[in-house]
């Protein structure tokens, strides 16, 4: 019998823990590496020569939304296809567990709207045969998958759970015993292997573009700091587990008192629980950059006292692409915007084109630039367009370009194009984080890589791209940071606040999720739309190239981009 399942030949080994690279082969066996050094390819049973290949860890992804989509897509794509070997979910407070049957249709509802999952994909293919979080835990165990998944308590469908249902909790806080009980079901929870608990609470104004689908925030938003620090302490009865906590509560231009007030509440979190604490997001915007030193300030200060604070860097240079026929939601920050896209597509094409709607939009416009989470309007470009004469005349141009030249208010500009086009033009926004100065700033502090909200918003973005971004821009084409620098805020540190103990790094005695890759022929591949939602819906993806293997648990997950079949994934119970 061999003594390796497989040996991966004559790679340049980079950890995870930002020690040199150095030669070496890698002996797996059962899942594991076994064995780090000059091995003989004989006692392998395959051997994958990866000479000239960088050798790494595979990606952790902190902040996904596989929950649902893993009921259809079971290699979690597309972070799969960028290096991505294992992901939380459950994250922004959001999921489907605890839940009683009644309410099984109201959290699909819910994940329609704030994450911009279809509805009709969740109904066809997500059975709800469970009601408790140890049942989900089952369910999902059972689930096949490509990728490895720690599953967070998501306090939303909790809080909902005990208080008996979704209306009852947004009325009130948690009485005594009430709160008694969320304790009790999260200890249950923690008991079946929970990774901790997550949580969105975005209340400022301006800030809340992840609501429920009827317009009103989450449940989680509207819970209390008294709420938050029990939820916390609770979890200092553990040696593991984490909280992944994200918090708005001023208006996007406030400055940078409440970025350092939202971090700092997450600072004691991390304090009570004594667990480590990530905080999305943090994003660099090439026009504010002290409002993310600001909230670094606070890790920092954090970390000296010993509080495992740790900041989620948003590090993908980031665009969005959206039509106003689609259920467009991160405009929901402002009540006209929030009014005029909620309901059928028919509703919204009428409340669209509603004057007082309009009036409303453009005076809010005027007074703040809102919505602006996703840059200015003025400066979105209309990318496609369907109308033949149409696009001669405006395909490429910004609105502000088209509202100069035709006197024109620039939402009206967003409106009326869309609407004469009969909905379907494609807007694209500036894009974000484009200064590799800043994002090499983000990673010199304790700052986790990545956020893809992989398998959200998957009409509208393409984060899950965000290793083979990251690897391409700021290690290869700009020398920001090294390789060594990448994969540990890729993988060892993200491993290290979530709790995944047994791999995160290329060392004996972890499990093999290991990327084989050619830095110099690694790329994005460019945006294209699939039509693989079910039952007939479709999503943008960017593949990726470069990577010569990606395995998970030892297994080959992909060869030079196709998938090999293989799903090893597992559930990690912590």
């Amino acid at each position: 019998m061999a003594d390796y399942d497989t040996i991966i030949k004559g790679g340049t080994i980079i950890d995870g823990t930002l020690i040199p690279p150095y030669r070496a082969d890698v002996g797996i066996k059962n899942g594991i590496i076994t064995k780090i050094g000059h091995l003989k390819s004989s006692d392998a049973t395959r051997v994958l020569d990866a000479s000239g290949q960088t050798v790494a860890p595979g990606a952790i992804d902190l902040h996904a939304h596989y929950d649902a989509p893993i009921h259809w897509d079971p290699h979690c794509t597309i972070g799969s296809w960028h290096g991505v070997t294992s992901v939380t979910n459950g994250n922004c407070g959001f999921g489907f567990a605890p839940v009683r049957h009644k309410d099984a249709d109201r959290s699909m509802l819910s994940m329609e709207r704030n994450e911009a999952i279809p509805f009709e994909a969740m109904k066809a293919t997500m059975p709800f045969d469970w009601e408790t979080f140890p049942q989900w835990m089952d369910h999902i165990d059972r689930m096949p998958k490509a990728i490895n998944m720690i599953q967070l308590v998501p306090v939303t469908p909790l809080v909902s759970y005990v208080m008996g249902g979704w209306n009852e909790a947004k009325a009130r806080q948690p009485n005594d015993k009430e709160m008694a009980e969320i304790i009790r079901v999260m200890h249950e929870a923690m008991a079946c292997g929970a990774g901790g608990w997550a949580a969105q609470r975005l209340t400022g104004y301006g800030a809340s573009v992840q609501r429920d689908y009827d317009g009103t925030l989450m449940v989680s938003d509207l819970m209390g700091d008294e709420f938050y620090l029990n939820m916390a302490k609770m979890l200092a009865d553990y040696d593991r587990g984490s909280i992944q906590f994200a918090q708005v509560s001023g208006a996007l231009d406030e400055g940078t008192d409440g970025p350092r007030r939202d971090m700092g509440f997450a600072g004691r979190l991390a304090e009570a629980s004594g667990r480590p604490t990530l905080f999305n997001a943090v994003l660099v915007t090439d026009e504010r950059p002290q409002v993310f030193r600001a909230m670094l300030d606070v890790v920092d200060s954090c970390n000296k006292r010993g509080v495992p604070l740790v900041a989620h860097g948003l590090t993908m240079r980031l665009d969005f692409r959206f039509s106003l026929e689609e259920q467009w939601t991160l405009f929901d920050n402002v009540d006209a915007w929030r009014e005029a896209t909620l309901g059928t597509a028919e509703e919204r094409k009428v409340k669209l084109l509603n004057p007082q709607l309009r009036q409303s939009m453009r005076e809010e416009y005027d007074r703040t630039k809102q919505p602006k989470a996703l840059g200015d309007i003025a400066e979105f470009v209309c990318r496609k367009i369907e109308n033949a004469d149409l696009r001669k005349q405006y395909r490429d141009r910004t609105i502000r370009d088209i509202a100069k030249e035709e006197n024109k208010h620039v939402v009206d500009v967003l409106i009326d194009i869309s609407a004469a086009d009969n909905w379907k033009t494609e807007w694209l926004t500036p894009v974000r984080n484009q200064s590799p100065e800043y994002c090499k700033e983000l990673l010199s502090h304790r700052t986790v890589a990545g956020f893809s909200d992989g398998g959200a918003h998957t009409k509208f973005q393409t984060l899950g791209a965000y290793v083979t971004d990251l690897l391409t821009w700021m290690v290869r084409d700009t020398s920001m940071i090294t390789q060594e620098q990448a994969h540990y805020h890729l993988s060892y540190l993200p491993a290290w606040v979530a709790g995944f103990r047994d791999r995160g790094a290329i060392k004996e005695g972890l499990a093999a999720d290991i990327l084989v890759y050619d830095l110099a022929k690694l790329a994005v591949k460019p945006m294209e739309v699939l039509y693989d939602v079910p039952p007939n819906n479709w999503r943008r993806v960017q593949g990726a190239e470069g990577y010569r293997w990606i395995m998970v648990n030892g297994q080959v997950t992909f060869e030079n981009g196709q998938a090999t079949g293989s799903l090893p994934g597992r559930l990690l119970r912590c």
